[in-house]
């Protein structure tokens, strides 16, 4: 019975990872937002770290992590390709730790609204909600933590007429945050 279980995790977890990739190959994966882009990829990864547990969540973010180290090596992705070159080392936490972090501290927090939640409703809103809350935490603050004082972000900083890191990355994510 377990292997049979193990089995069905497996392949659970394997369709979750499709769901990316197909939303990654057919452009439907993100939106863009400025120099940034909204990122609909984060959907797969709450409901598979909700339904499979943080481990599978942890494991999600790192796919989706990886595609976005792709893009930046790549350079279809503008701002994580001038970081790549700026710091590959730092560019690869950017991407794939922060992700992997996003999708296993998911699924941690949906167990815990879940033990909270007596009817099992509001334990569903909280951890679709933690999914996208925690990237654009980690992947922003990531950011401004590393890259701040480049001249990429800065000039960032300039056009946006942000006063400091907290005002760059309010106006920088503001609309996506409102979505």
């Amino acid at each position: 019975m377990e292997k049979k279980a193990n089995t069905r995790y497996l392949v659970e977890l394997a369709l979750f990872i499709a769901i990316i990739l197909v939303m990654k190959l057919t452009g439907l994966s993100s939106i863009p937002v400025g120099p940034l882009n909204m990122t609909l990829t984060m959907v797969p990864i709450a409901i598979g770290a909700m339904l499979l547990g943080p481990l599978a969540g942890g494991v999600l973010g790192t796919f989706y992590g990886f595609t976005s180290l792709y893009d930046a090596v790549s350079g279809a992705s503008v701002m994580t390709g001038i970081f790549f070159q700026i710091s590959p080392l730092n560019t690869v936490i950017l991407c794939v730790v922060t992700r992997a972090i996003v999708g296993a501290a998911t699924g941690w927090l949906f167990r815990l609204f879940r033990r909270a939640d007596k009817r099992h409703t509001l334990c569903y809103f909280l951890g679709g909600l933690a999914a996208p809350l925690l990237n654009t935490i980690l992947f922003m603050g990531y950011i401004v933590l590393v890259f701040y004082r480049t001249d990429f972000v800065q000039e960032r900083v300039a056009v946006l007429g942000a006063t400091g890191p907290l005002m760059f990355v309010a106006l920088s994510v503001g609309v996506q945050g409102i979505v």
